[in-house]
């Protein structure tokens, strides 16, 4: 069922305008919040699965778009799960695809993810609000930005196991075509990858912490390219580490090793025209590698500032003083964590358009690390 709502919201072309209240319109009261989170990623990140939470959480999206047939517009992923909002009507077909991705994670992943669906109207009666816009990331691709700190409580009431969904039955496969982790992770350029989580502080005056967000955008952006995706894209290398994983995503009615098979056979053709940047069917690697830089979600806002960026030492320390003062006046809470690569979890249901989606994280530990340290 098409809902045009979405098309009435603000369209944002620079990054430093999230801050601003006046660009978001409430959520429709019928409306409903879907969120998913990997149970104690933290944990299976120490273990070496950081690529299979990436690919629980980005699955999140990629299975309810799927099953809404690409009318998904208001999404966020957050590196070990994803919230969404959809229309009360497509509440039903987002529940069954949150379902049946838990069960997915959980056969296929050994991970726990624990799904569920909240009404905006309960959102509100709880005291929050979601009031959206869309950030333009390019001129293909435009991601959802959120305030009103009801993605925030959804998440909470989630993980304390006041809402929730039963996984769905094994054999009730999740459609997760376009969902794929078969770049190589891309190594830090200027010093680290950094991954970095901004919340309010309980109480703050919107406008006082939307003056620590505007300057620590400011900040980064001023310093250098904090886009870890190089401009022409990530290098191309082999896929060693995400075969295992690939195999795991599609052709579910066959045995796995057969799947596997499949899955090298198809790496090794895409690595090849992407290593030669040979044409195909009017499909150009080259350009397709650029836009991948461009239309990364390397940055993102839902009441909280997020983001996975190439940063350098120097850099750091001045993000850690302006954070640490905000701290020390009661007006953030924030997580910062540090590594050598990011790795690309990619939504790309066609390559032969240009609105192929590609969320990034760190490769050890990222985003949950960076939360943990705000818990």
């Amino acid at each position: 069922m098409k809902d045009a709502w979405h098309e009435t919201l603000s369209v944002l072309d620079d990054f430093s305008q999230v801050t601003d209240p006046s660009r978001y319109v409430p959520l429709p009261d019928d409306w409903v919040i879907g969120v998913s989170d990997v149970v104690n990623s933290t944990a299976a990140i120490k273990a070496g699965h950081y690529r299979a939470v990436n690919l629980a959480g980005a699955g999140t999206i990629s299975a309810v778009s799927n099953e809404l047939h690409g009318d998904l517009n208001l999404f966020s992923f957050g590196g070990d799960g994803a919230s969404f909002a959809v229309p009360g009507a497509q509440a039903k077909c987002a529940s069954d695809a949150l379902s049946r991705v838990a069960m997915w994670a959980q056969r296929d992943l050994d991970l726990d993810l624990r799904v569920a669906i909240v009404g905006v109207g309960e959102v509100r009666t709880a005291g929050y609000d979601v009031r959206a816009a869309f950030w333009r990331a390019s001129s293909h691709v435009q991601y959802a930005v959120f305030m009103g700190g009801g993605l925030e409580w959804s998440e909470t009431q989630l993980k304390s196991g006041a809402i929730g969904l039963t996984p769905a039955d094994i054999g009730q496969e999740p459609d997760l075509a376009g969902l794929s982790c078969q770049w190589a992770p891309i190594q830090a350029k200027n010093g680290k990858i950094l991954s970095l989580i901004v919340r309010p502080a309980a109480g703050v005056a919107q406008a006082r912490f939307g003056e620590i967000v505007s300057s620590t955008i400011a900040l980064l952006e001023e310093s250098s390219n904090p886009n870890p995706v190089p401009p022409n894209g990530p290098d191309v290398r082999w896929p060693t580490t995400s075969i295992g994983l690939q195999s795991r995503i599609s052709q579910q009615g066959r045995p796995l090793w057969l799947r596997r098979v499949h899955v090298t056979a198809t790496a090794a053709f895409i690595w090849l025209v992407f290593k030669t940047g040979f044409r195909i069917s009017g499909f150009d690697p080259t350009r397709y590698r650029r836009e991948m830089a461009v239309n990364t979600d390397f940055r993102k806002f839902d009441g909280s500032l997020m983001m996975t960026i190439d940063c350098a030492p120097d850099v750091v320390n001045s993000l850690r003083d302006l954070l640490d003062t905000a701290v020390a006046e009661g007006t953030v809470r924030y997580g910062l964590h540090m590594q050598d690569e990011a790795l690309i979890t990619c939504v790309a249901p066609s390559v032969q358009t240009s609105a192929h989606m590609h969320f990034v994280d760190g490769s050890d530990g990222g985003y949950s690390s960076a939360a943990a340290q705000i818990r």
